[in-house]
């Protein structure tokens, strides 16, 4: 595991997108794991600057996004078929077939997890999947308690993940959904390259009890200690209990 401490939020975003756009050059056709939230927004920002410079192409691209809200259409602006479009996509050469997200709007839920491991499976897997982690541990929507081999599926929201994401809801709890379609801990776990991007004092305390405690599904992200090539990125805050244990500071 490559831990690496950045000042802040512009830094962690460069940092990210050289690992990126690296990963693109040596393969136009990369199959990037995409993640939503305030977290990657200046990583999205640096791509999107760099895609409009010529620095990066993504025309052989393919994504898949971790999550997708039960119930909100692509359109609906709390959708993350909405984020990524507004935050990324739209600004990138990227063909619209080759991003896909879980449609949160199936009718038989179950089946559109299938279909989504299916789409993974038929375009070779993950080669680079971009995560952030909760306060309680989960990654992706893959709460605590979360059998680490589980692929795509449907689930509860966590209420603690529920306040959490009320910000993006106007502050209203009860506008966040309760459930969602998520990748699970056996899919993210087989891609073939991992970059956790952690930022905030609030987030010290768990981004500790991951890496350096013990492997369970009590905390899903532990299980990353078990992948390997996973590289950290936190910002100064977030590291603050774990700076001792860095091996590399920029």
């Amino acid at each position: 595991m490559n831990l690496t401490i950045v000042e802040d939020a512009e830094a962690m975003g460069r940092f990210a997108a050289d690992i990126f756009e690296a990963q693109i050059k040596a393969k136009p056709e990369s199959v990037l794991g995409l993640a939503t939230g305030s977290t990657p927004v200046p990583l999205y920002q640096q791509l999107v600057r760099d895609s409009r410079e010529g620095k990066v192409d993504f025309s052989g691209v393919r994504t898949v996004n971790l999550d997708e809200y039960a119930g909100l259409s692509p359109e609906n602006p709390q959708s993350y078929r909405y984020f990524m479009q507004e935050n990324l996509f739209d600004h990138i050469s990227i063909l619209p077939e080759h991003t896909a997200l879980p449609n949160g709007r199936a009718k038989d839920l179950a089946a559109e997890c299938l279909q989504y491991d299916q789409r993974i499976s038929d375009w070779g897997g993950i080669d680079l999947q971009l995560l952030g982690i909760g306060h309680n541990g989960h990654i992706g929507f893959n709460e605590p308690g979360t059998v680490f081999e589980k692929k795509t599926h449907v689930v509860t929201i966590a209420k603690k993940t529920r306040m959490a994401n009320a910000r993006f809801f106007d502050g209203d709890i009860h506008a966040v959904p309760k459930m969602a379609i998520t990748m699970g801990i056996g899919n993210i776990m087989k891609a073939r390259k991992i970059i956790l991007l952690v930022s905030g004092e609030s987030k010290a305390k768990i981004l500790d009890t991951a890496l350096f405690g013990d492997i369970s599904p009590a905390v899903p992200a532990s299980v990353l200690q078990l992948h390997p090539d996973v590289t950290v990125i936190a910002d100064v805050a977030a590291a603050g209990l774990i700076e001792n244990k860095i091996r590399s500071v920029v």
